[in-house]
C-alpha cells in the first residue's frame, strides 16, 4: 500500500493527530487512542530514545526535521532520521526536505503557515508538485482556507495548530480536512 493511501486510511480511523512537544506530552501521548503522533521536540542525542518509546505503543511516528536540536535543515538530517530511528517518516516547512523524504521511502508531511495570500499561492504550487504524501497547514482555525485547499489538493490535508476543542476539530473535519494536530492534551482522546 502507497503511503497516501496507508494516511488516508489511518486518518479515517483516527483523525487526531496528537503533536508533542515535551516530556509531559509524550507521556500523555503514550496513552491516547491518537494512533499518529507528530514529534516536535528532541535532539540529535535523545530523538532515537523519543521515537522508539511512541513506536513501542504502537504509534506512527513523524519526527518534525526542523525542530531537532543539532539537526540542519539539510538532506542529510533525513538520512540521520531514516538510519538511526525507527520514525515512519518526516515533517518540514522545507519543500526539498520532504522531497528528499519521499525519495528515500518515509512518509512525509509538508508543513504550510498560511498567514497570507503569497503563502496561499505557494501552497497551492507545491500541492502541484506531488512531493509530499500529506500536507499540514496552520492555523486550523480558517474553515474557509481549509476547504479552498481540499478542493484542490488531492492529498491529505491535516490541520494544526490553535486547535482548543471538540468543535474547532468538528469544524476542521467539516471544511475538508482529514486529520487534526494539536498539542493541546484534552482533546487526544476526543
Amino acid at each position: 500500500m502507497e503511503h497516501r493511501e496507508q494516511v488516508a486510511q489511518l486518518l479515517e480511523e483516527s483523525p487526531i493527530i496528537a503533536a508533542v512537544k515535551d516530556d509531559q506530552g509524550l507521556e500523555v501521548a503514550l496513552h491516547t487512542e491518537c494512533r499518529m503522533v507528530f514529534l516536535l521536540y528532541g535532539n540529535i542525542c535523545n530523538v532515537a530514545e523519543l521515537v522508539a518509546k511512541l513506536k513501542d505503543a504502537g504509534k506512527i511516528v513523524m519526527v518534525h526535521v526542523d525542530l531537532i536540536d543539532g539537526l540542519a535543515s539539510k538532506e542529510v538530517s533525513v538520512t540521520f532520521i531514516r538510519r538511526n530511528t525507527r520514525a515512519d517518516g518526516i515533517i518540514s516547512t522545507k519543500p526539498v526536505i520532504v522531497k528528499f523524504a519521499r525519495e528515500q521511502g518515509l512518509m512525509t508531511v509538508q508543513r504550510f503557515f498560511l498567514i497570507d495570500s503569497i503563502a496561499m499561492e505557494n501552497c497551492r504550487k507545491y500541492i502541484e508538485t506531488g512531493n509530499a504524501d500529506m500536507i499540514e497547514i496552520l492555523p486550523a482555525a480558517m474553515p474557509k482556507i481549509i476547504r479552498k485547499i481540499t478542493d484542490y489538493c488531492k492529498i491529505p490535508v491535516i490541520a494544526g495548530g490553535l486547535i482548543t476543542d471538540k468543535e474547532d476539530i468538528m469544524l476542521a473535519l467539516q471544511s475538508g480536512a482529514m486529520g487534526v494536530s494539536s498539542t493541546n492534551h484534552s482533546v487526544w482522546n476526543l
